[in-house]
């Protein structure tokens, strides 16, 4: 029945957006006609979380998506995107479900990048 999950990132400079994920991240492309690209993404997961943490923090508000950046390794990749030039813009931080920081993603805010310390869904067989 479904065969993909799609994702889009709206951006402000959507040339600068696409050339990060082109460029520093190097994720292959198809261009759909003027320069309007699509990347084949890695593998993929989707949780659902609450809008409210146990203590009643507020995670999110209803209609609210993000998009992660997942890695095996934070540190080592943490080093690799500097070196490309990315901005990382928040500390390593330990989550409990994992290791996390943010990149800057030109164009498009902030981006969480993390190496996961659960299961990986992806792993899953169909």
């Amino acid at each position: 029945m479904i065969n993909g999950f799609h994702t889009i990132i709206y951006s402000d400079d959507p040339e600068a957006t696409r050339a990060f994920f082109r460029h520093v991240l190097e994720w292959p492309a198809v261009d759909v006609g003027g320069g309007w690209l699509i990347f084949k993404t890695r593998p993929s997961e989707l949780g659902v979380h609450p809008t409210q943490g146990p203590d009643g923090e507020q995670w999110g508000a209803i209609p609210t998506h993000r998009s992660s950046l997942m890695c095996d390794d934070i540190a080592a990749t943490v080093d690799e995107l500097r070196a490309k030039g990315v901005d990382v813009t928040g500390e390593i931080v330990d989550e409990g479900f994992g290791l996390t920081t943010t990149i800057a993603v030109p164009g498009a805010g902030e981006m969480m990048l993390y190496e996961p310390r659960h299961a990986l869904a992806y792993e899953l067989d169909d």
